[in-house]
Protein backbone atom coordinates (compact mmCIF):
# COMPACT_ATOMS: atom_id res chain seq x y z
CA UNK A 1 0.00 0.00 0.00
CA UNK A 2 0.94 3.27 -0.61
CA UNK A 3 2.42 5.35 2.08
CA UNK A 4 2.17 9.59 2.41
CA UNK A 5 3.85 11.69 4.79
CA UNK A 6 1.48 14.31 6.51
CA UNK A 7 3.62 16.88 7.48
CA UNK A 8 1.56 19.37 10.21
CA UNK A 9 2.11 23.18 10.42
CA UNK A 10 0.64 25.14 13.07
CA UNK A 11 1.57 27.85 15.74
CA UNK A 12 4.87 27.48 17.15
CA UNK A 13 4.09 26.49 20.50
CA UNK A 14 5.18 24.06 23.59
CA UNK A 15 2.34 21.43 23.49
CA UNK A 16 3.06 19.89 26.59
CA UNK A 17 2.15 23.58 28.38
CA UNK A 18 -1.13 23.09 30.17
CA UNK A 19 -2.73 25.58 27.58
CA UNK A 20 -2.61 23.19 25.12
CA UNK A 21 -4.13 20.12 26.58
CA UNK A 22 -7.58 20.50 24.59
CA UNK A 23 -6.23 21.04 21.40
CA UNK A 24 -3.49 17.94 21.83
CA UNK A 25 -6.21 16.01 22.83
CA UNK A 26 -7.87 16.62 19.58
CA UNK A 27 -5.01 15.65 17.95
CA UNK A 28 -5.13 12.09 20.34
CA UNK A 29 -8.13 11.23 19.35
CA UNK A 30 -7.33 11.59 15.60
CA UNK A 31 -4.59 8.98 16.13
CA UNK A 32 -7.30 6.73 17.73
CA UNK A 33 -9.97 7.41 15.24
CA UNK A 34 -7.06 6.68 12.57
CA UNK A 35 -4.92 4.07 14.04
CA UNK A 36 -5.38 1.18 11.19
CA UNK A 37 -3.53 4.01 8.66
CA UNK A 38 -0.81 5.31 11.24
CA UNK A 39 2.33 4.11 10.81
CA UNK A 40 4.62 6.52 12.49
CA UNK A 41 3.77 9.79 13.94
CA UNK A 42 5.33 12.56 16.43
CA UNK A 43 4.98 16.20 17.65
CA UNK A 44 8.19 18.15 17.30
CA UNK A 45 9.82 20.33 20.16
CA UNK A 46 9.60 24.30 19.41
CA UNK A 47 11.58 25.48 16.14
CA UNK A 48 13.60 27.71 18.70
CA UNK A 49 15.73 24.39 19.84
CA UNK A 50 16.38 23.68 15.99
CA UNK A 51 19.57 23.16 14.80
CA UNK A 52 19.96 23.98 10.82
CA UNK A 53 22.97 21.73 9.43
CA UNK A 54 24.80 22.74 6.30
CA UNK A 55 28.10 21.14 4.55
CA UNK A 56 30.16 24.10 2.50
CA UNK A 57 31.37 23.22 -0.54
CA UNK A 58 30.63 19.39 -1.60
CA UNK A 59 30.55 16.73 0.35
CA UNK A 60 33.11 16.19 3.10
CA UNK A 61 33.63 20.02 3.35
CA UNK A 62 33.44 22.15 6.45
CA UNK A 63 30.39 21.57 8.60
CA UNK A 64 28.24 24.64 9.32
CA UNK A 65 25.45 24.58 12.18
CA UNK A 66 23.18 27.75 12.98
CA UNK A 67 20.75 27.44 16.05
CA UNK A 68 17.17 28.15 15.36
CA UNK A 69 14.50 27.93 12.86
CA UNK A 70 15.78 28.44 9.31
CA UNK A 71 13.08 30.92 8.82
CA UNK A 72 10.43 33.23 10.61
CA UNK A 73 7.18 32.39 10.10
CA UNK A 74 3.73 32.23 11.23
CA UNK A 75 3.45 28.73 11.08
CA UNK A 76 5.98 25.99 11.72
CA UNK A 77 6.68 21.99 10.80
CA UNK A 78 5.48 21.19 14.56
CA UNK A 79 4.73 17.38 13.47
CA UNK A 80 4.25 14.57 11.26
CA UNK A 81 2.08 11.36 10.47
CA UNK A 82 2.90 8.67 8.22
CA UNK A 83 0.17 7.17 6.48
CA UNK A 84 -1.11 4.15 4.94
CA UNK A 85 -3.54 4.88 1.97
CA UNK A 86 -4.82 3.57 -1.70
CA UNK A 87 -4.73 7.03 -3.14
CA UNK A 88 -3.89 10.76 -2.80
CA UNK A 89 -7.50 11.34 -2.51
CA UNK A 90 -7.68 9.01 0.26
CA UNK A 91 -4.31 10.41 2.14
CA UNK A 92 -6.25 13.99 1.74
CA UNK A 93 -8.98 12.41 3.20
CA UNK A 94 -7.27 11.58 6.37
CA UNK A 95 -5.05 14.68 6.80
CA UNK A 96 -8.72 16.76 6.55
CA UNK A 97 -9.07 14.85 10.15
CA UNK A 98 -5.72 16.27 11.36
CA UNK A 99 -6.59 19.17 13.27
CA UNK A 100 -3.24 21.22 12.21
CA UNK A 101 -5.55 21.15 8.54
CA UNK A 102 -8.54 23.71 10.94
CA UNK A 103 -6.26 26.41 11.97
CA UNK A 104 -2.72 25.77 9.83
CA UNK A 105 -1.99 23.41 6.86
CA UNK A 106 -1.51 19.99 6.36
CA UNK A 107 1.13 18.94 3.75
CA UNK A 108 0.81 15.44 1.94
CA UNK A 109 3.81 14.23 0.67
CA UNK A 110 4.09 10.58 -1.21
CA UNK A 111 6.94 8.37 0.02
CA UNK A 112 9.05 7.37 -2.18
CA UNK A 113 9.53 3.47 -0.87
CA UNK A 114 13.12 1.15 -1.24
CA UNK A 115 12.68 -1.53 -3.26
Amino acid sequence: MPQYLALTYTADVDWWAPEQADELAEYRQFGVDNAARIKASAVLHPTSTATVVRVEGARGGPVITTDGPYAETKEALTGYYLIDAEDLEEAVKIAAQIPAAWGGAVEVRPVILAK
